[in-house]
């Protein structure tokens, strides 16, 4: 009985702590910034879209917003490939050469990216690829294909050798056993990293902010620092730059849910 009264405390509060911030960022996209300081929480009195009208009228929000699309999704599909070609030759690898391989991809997981910023910035300026965008899907491709390794080489790793040694049999080559038998096992898990990629290359600040200063080259997140002021910061601004910025992931999650949910149990359960 306590268990479940602990329980369901837990989780109320946990849920109170989701539901507030959001209804917070959905209302002040409605209201004024006065409004916002007198009535945070509460519904707005007078609904309006001014701010949304504002946004697309006096920003540059629809170049920022074509910015973090195809860096997002470039930065996504070439990570998913490099990945996948990745985990499915270090799951290949039977002897102790795969092990180590996969561990020293590991080891990126284990260095923060706010210590080489400096080492980063020094390296995209002799190679000229500042204010890039191009070079903005370098940089995340680097910083993600750590973590992508370590989750597909997990689940390259549980697809029966049998399956692999009937087709080797039948004449199967190694790309023709990564193209046929590994990619189709592997959407759910693919499905499951590109949306986890997906957030966070969209929200990724850091890069953008240490690599972008021209206003046509900045993304979403980048963007809604013109909205924050030295001594006054317009939070009704902020809160619409946010709606607009959360559409994209709420998009992709609901057409990839079940996939998205397939990937996270994939080899929960053995049998």
């Amino acid at each position: 009985m306590f268990y479940k009264i602990s329980r369901l405390f837990a989780l109320s509060v946990f849920t109170a702590l989701i539901i507030i911030p959001s209804l917070v960022v959905v209302f002040g996209s409605f209201k004024s910034d006065l409004e916002i300081y007198d009535r945070p929480v509460a519904p707005p009195i007078d609904w309006t879209i001014a701010n949304y009208q504002r946004l697309f009228r006096d920003s540059n929000i629809e170049t920022s917003f074509m910015n973090s699309v195809t860096v997002t999704l470039s930065s996504v599909v070439l990570t998913l490939m490099l990945a996948s070609f990745a985990s499915f030759g270090i799951a290949r690898i039977v002897h102790a050469s795969g092990k180590f391989l996969f561990a020293l991809f590991s080891l990126g997981l284990a260095i923060p990216a706010a210590t080489s910023i400096i080492a980063i910035f020094e390296l995209f300026v002799r190679f000229n690829l500042t204010n890039s965008l191009p070079g903005l899907v370098m940089i995340n491709i680097a910083s993600t294909l750590p973590v992508s390794i370590f989750i597909l080489t997990a689940f390259f790793r549980q697809i029966p050798n049998e399956l692999y040694e009937s087709a080797s049999i039948d004449g199967a080559s190694a790309f023709r056993l990564y193209r046929s038998i590994a990619l189709p096992l592997s959407r759910p898990s693919m499905s499951a990293v590109a949306i986890f990629l997906f957030v966070i290359i969209w929200n990724d600040l850091l890069y953008p902010l240490l690599l972008i200063t021209q206003q046509d080259k900045k993304t979403l997140p980048l963007s809604m620092l013109d909205y924050r002021g030295e001594y006054a910061t317009s939070f009704s601004m902020i809160f619409t730059a946010v709606m607009v910025a959360s559409l994209p992931m709420i998009i992709m999650y609901v057409m990839m849910q079940r996939s998205f949910v397939a990937g996270l149990t994939a080899g929960a359960v053995k049998g």
